[in-house]
């Protein structure tokens, strides 16, 4: 498997290559200071102003190239906007159209520089992140923390787009000029007198989209598709590299995100009438927890066997989550006459049972291309969005009451035989149409991997760090050096256990999986008692709970629209994130019931602004995660995407469980009770985040 060392050096352009930090000099220092300090001969201090000295040298040789170069791009344009004056006096259509691709040709020159400082950002960001991994997570805190904004310090030069923005504007106008120049000789009018779309040029959106990249700078579409944390390589792709689309199929994709949205409606459409249909099975009304909760219990496990089955098949896991979701609902609907909590409850479990949002994240990673990878992600969550508004919508329009050879339609049953309808139809659909996409890459190259090789990588990622160098340290010379100490720990080998998976995560990401926790925890926490919560003080009917949870649901897509397009691009990310987690805090402290008698009021604003506000935090927390977790957890059964899945989850059961138990000291009691803990975790993972604030960078 290729070392992250080597596979930098590969990306590197050849003529640039002694003006790229210099990863592997760094690296062999960070491995002589773990052996200076295990001998003693040297201390933290020490190492951190000296490596400290290294990192900015490095930097500044980059930076000051980048400048070297920028000057050189504008100097080219500056010379082809001479002969823009000329053909501008004679225009010419053989010269207009060589002046065009003498821009484009500047413009390549540009992305291959923006690759340059891409390649440099993914370098540097590593090199901090492996010597915090020897060090105690210490030294990017304080790197980031004196250089970030320091004068003298060229930091902030390598991760934003420094005066690249003029030199795209020059080449966008130039070219812009020459199209209406060629379209419209003769023509007085300026490009500035009429109005007009950007330009619409390949090399030029490319740019655009490497300065999105290297700047951190987003649009609406970019910030909901890091929801679905479908993460992606560390090392962005050469210029010239094209995505292989034999393996994309449109329908199939459809299909895939037709089963995000049917689930998500299958999750929530019962919400409005759980505690409704708990007390017409003789339960109490809190047993709703139970109820709702379940399916979350069994998507637990399912989200790890369905993970490790898309290994082998996209087809078959979801036909198998269509028959097991068609038979759960079944049962669902059939409780009632049957007049069986434990029915009702088994059937929420084998809905959980075929949650198949794995197979739908790693379908999107696999088998879509490169270039609308994004807009499929955005569509994932847009679908589980969209599902959570028209479940509880769906609800509140099932208000009826009649019976067909003695099975009971009302509202209690009718979403579990809605669903049953629904699954039905989209099995068919499913298995008329879906098509499974051929696997080249696992049938070349996992077998390869001898047992051997996967049992010494293990061993190497559980041994103790200063240990292993210690033994190797006479092996490793300088040439060996970057593949036999770089294996156990960037290898590109997926994690094959959940231990596997635990060891890859350094503090920042268990604080973003907290962070994950937190969110899910407080909205699983408002959305399943808002029934039980509004009848007992407002008196709602189960109509005005469906249109408030409908409401709640549909604010998701403007939120992530105003965040992606506007806040993103004004604030760092980790801004973002602490302001947006002191805001759920808020609205879970405004939610208690203290003093003053309950209102709705009261009751919708904090609603409104805890969900909003978690909603904020989940897109920035989602992107910064996929930035700080390892590469190696980028695919595999045990990546990213099921980690977070299983700590958001893992929070829908503790949720839903405290609402149930809760239930046990009353109703009058309920909601204060369920938002303490709610209100504690917050607390924690805002201190965790203000810990870790200086690595989230």
């Amino acid at each position: 498997m290729v070392a992250f060392g080597k596979k930098l050096k590969e990306r590197q352009i050849q003529e640039w290559q002694g003006y790229y930090i210099n990863y592997k000099l760094m690296k062999k220092r960070v491995k002589q200071y773990a052996q200076q300090i295990q001998l003693g001969t040297l201390d933290r201090r020490h190492v951190l102003k000296d490596f400290s000295r290294m990192l900015d040298n490095q930097i500044e040789k980059t930076v000051l190239f980048l400048l070297e170069q920028q000057g050189l791009l504008a100097s080219r344009i500056a010379k082809l906007g001479e002969e823009h004056e000329v053909i501008q006096q004679e225009p010419h259509i053989s010269r207009i159209a060589e002046l065009r691709e003498a821009y484009r040709a500047v413009g390549q020159e540009l992305l291959k520089l923006l690759f340059f400082v891409e390649v440099n950002a993914v370098g540097l960001r590593k090199i901090l992140k492996k010597f915090d991994k020897r060090f105690g997570y210490k030294f990017t805190d304080y790197y980031v923390k004196t250089r970030a904004n320091h004068p003298y310090s060229q930091l902030q030069q390598v991760f934003k787009h420094v005066g690249f923005g003029a030199v795209v504007g020059a080449l966008s106008r130039n070219l812009h000029e020459l199209q209406e120049n060629q379209e419209s000789q003769g023509s007085f009018l300026s490009i500035y007198d009429q109005p007009t779309l950007p330009l619409q040029d390949p090399v030029i959106d490319s740019i655009r989209a490497a300065i999105d990249r290297l700047s951190n700078s987003t649009n609406f579409l970019n910030f909901l598709g890091q929801h679905a944390l479908i993460m992606h390589e560390e090392l962005p792709a050469p210029v010239d590299e094209r995505v292989d689309e034999q393996s994309y199929h449109f329908m199939s994709l459809f299909l895939n995100l037709a089963n995000t949205f049917l689930y998500m409606v299958n999750t929530y459409i019962i919400v409005p009438t759980a505690d409704d249909y708990s007390m017409s099975l003789g339960a109490a009304p809190t047993v709703c927890g139970i109820v709702i909760g379940a399916m979350a219990v069994a998507q637990v496990f399912s989200s790890v066997y369905f993970s490790a089955w898309s290994n082998r098949s996209y087809l078959r896991p979801l036909i198998f989550s269509s028959i097991v979701l068609f038979l759960g609902n079944v049962l669902y609907a059939l409780a009632y006459d049957l007049n069986s909590i434990w029915i009702l409850i088994i059937g929420r479990l084998l809905c959980g049972f075929g949650s198949a949002r794995a197979v739908n994240r790693r379908y999107i990673s696999d088998c879509v291309p490169l270039k609308i990878r994004m807009q499929a992600s955005a569509g994932f969550v847009s679908a589980s969005a969209l599902g959570m508004a028209c479940g509880p919508a769906l609800a509140g329009l099932l208000q009826t009451n009649f019976k067909i050879f003695n099975i009971t339609f009302n509202q209690d049953t009718l979403p579990g035989w809605l669903m049953t309808i629904a699954w039905l139809i989209y099995l068919v659909w499913l298995w008329i149409t879906f098509k499974e996409p051929y696997r080249e890459i696992e049938e070349k190259h996992v077998p390869h991997q001898s047992n051997a090789e996967n049992n010494a990588l293990e061993k190497g990622i559980k041994q103790p760090l200063l240990t292993s160098l210690k033994d190797k340290v006479d092996e490793d010379d300088d040439q060996d050096y970057e593949d036999s100490e770089e294996a156990p720990e960037d290898s590109h080998q997926p994690a094959n256990s959940i231990g596997a998976a635990y060891r890859l995560l350094t503090p920042s990401v268990k604080v973003q999986l907290l962070i994950y926790f937190m969110l899910k925890y407080a909205m699983e926490i408002l959305l399943s008692e808002s029934s039980v919560i509004t009848t007992y003080y407002f008196n709602w009917t189960t109509s005005t709970v469906s249109i408030f949870l409908a409401c709640l649901g549909l604010t998701v897509l403007p939120v992530n629209i105003i965040v992606g397009s506007y806040i993103s691009n004004m604030f760092e990310d980790r801004q973002i994130l602490l302001a947006s987690e002191i805001m759920v805090f808020l609205g879970i402290l405004f939610s208690f019931n203290v003093i003053f008698p309950y209102t709705e009021p009261q009751y919708i604003c904090s609603g409104l602004l805890m969900f909003v506000s978690a909603e904020v935090l989940e897109g920035v927390n989602l992107s910064l995660l996929s930035r700080v977790m390892s590469s190696r957890l980028s695919r595999g059964t045990y990546n990213g995407g099921l980690l977070s899945t299983e700590a958001g989850t893992l929070a829908r059961v503790i949720a839903d469980a405290t609402i149930t138990l809760a239930g046990y000291g009353g109703v009058s009691r309920l909601l204060n009770v369920t938002l303490l803990p709610s209100f504690f975790i917050c607390v924690g993972s805002i201190i965790a985040t203000c810990y870790t604030y200086n690595s989230l960078y």
